[in-house]
């Protein structure tokens, strides 16, 4: 079963505006001067009641996590050493524009992602060929290329922008045929008593600074892990994913680059697609035994 909170926060806004706007012009009035006439004091109904109370707070609950900032929660181990498994973040609702609710429709242009940027979105789903066409489906082995898309929220780095020529082989990433470099830091630091830690340093995971060109010369350097050990990477371009990434489209990746299932295998993501921009990590919470809350990450701004 798909959990979408905020269809939820809106449903509520409306089943709880509707309660106390309908009572309030059809009911209020009657009953008060009902209740004034044999001299009782007033008070609204049970439903009302919480209608009315509730309202207001759900509102603003709403508009907080629609329009300026959504707290989520990092499940995998895609974008690591950059996000932890456990870490909390905020996103920027509004870096890239203001968006209806639930159904996210872009209301306000405010902006487009940049080269480097860390940002949420719907995953759009994976890329899958059905009698010579390539559609969006739900299931990974694309058995059903028609099988539905969760609403699934993922998070990655954008790498190329609309109209950027990508190439990636193995570890080497080209943008517009010149080669990103980065600078080997050290072994990766791990706790061998998390899952995801052992998998990195069994393969021998290393960190890396990577310094990403943007169209206005500067570079946002941020972390990644290597693990030639681990799986190869789906090569750009490949039978189902281009080089030149297309208009309205983002080519995005995680920062553990061998260990994360994005765009090299399901393609660009839409801009439609877009949530929002992380920017903070608030909490970061390593599991009991092995780390507990991890103060040293918490105020952390996301690069």
């Amino acid at each position: 079963m798909e959990f979408d909170f905020a269809a939820i926060l809106l449903g509520l806004t409306v089943l709880f505006g509707v309660v106390w706007g309908l009572d309030r012009l059809f009911f209020y009035k009657r009953r008060k001067a009902r209740l004034d006439a044999a001299g009782e004091d007033y008070s609204d109904p049970v439903a009302v009641d919480w209608a009315r109370s509730l309202f207001p707070v759900v509102l603003v609950v709403l508009l907080l996590r629609s329009f300026v900032a959504e707290p989520f929660r990092i499940p995998s181990g895609s974008m690591m050493p950059t996000l932890d498994v456990g870490d909390f973040i905020l996103v920027n609702k509004f870096a890239y524009g203001l968006r209806l609710p639930v159904f996210n429709n872009k209301i306000l242009d405010l902006g487009e992602p940049k080269r480097g940027d860390v940002v949420v979105f719907r995953f759009p789903g994976y890329l899958c060929h059905d009698d010579g066409k390539l559609v969006r489906s739900g299931d990974e082995s694309c058995a059903n290329p028609h099988a539905p898309v969760k609403k699934e929220n993922w998070i990655k780095r954008v790498i190329g922008l609309p109209g950027d020529t990508i190439q990636s082989h193995g570890s080497e990433l080209f943008i517009n045929g010149k080669l990103v470099t980065a600078d080997e830091i050290g072994p990766y630091q791990g706790n061998p008593k998390r899952r995801v830690d052992q998998m990195m340093l069994a393969m021998g995971a290393t960190v890396w600074n990577e310094h990403l060109p943007r169209p206005d010369g500067q570079t946002v350097n941020h972390l990644i892990a290597r693990m030639p050990a681990y799986t190869m990477p789906n090569s750009i371009p490949n039978d189902k994913v281009p080089s030149k990434v297309p208009p309205g489209c983002y080519l995005v990746m995680g920062d553990n680059r061998n260990d994360s299932l994005d765009g090299r295998w399901w393609g660009c993501m839409p801009e439609k697609n877009l949530a929002g921009k992380a920017f903070l990590i608030w909490m970061s919470w390593k599991g009991w035994g092995t780390g507990g809350v991890d103060f040293s990450r918490i105020g952390t701004v996301i690069h």
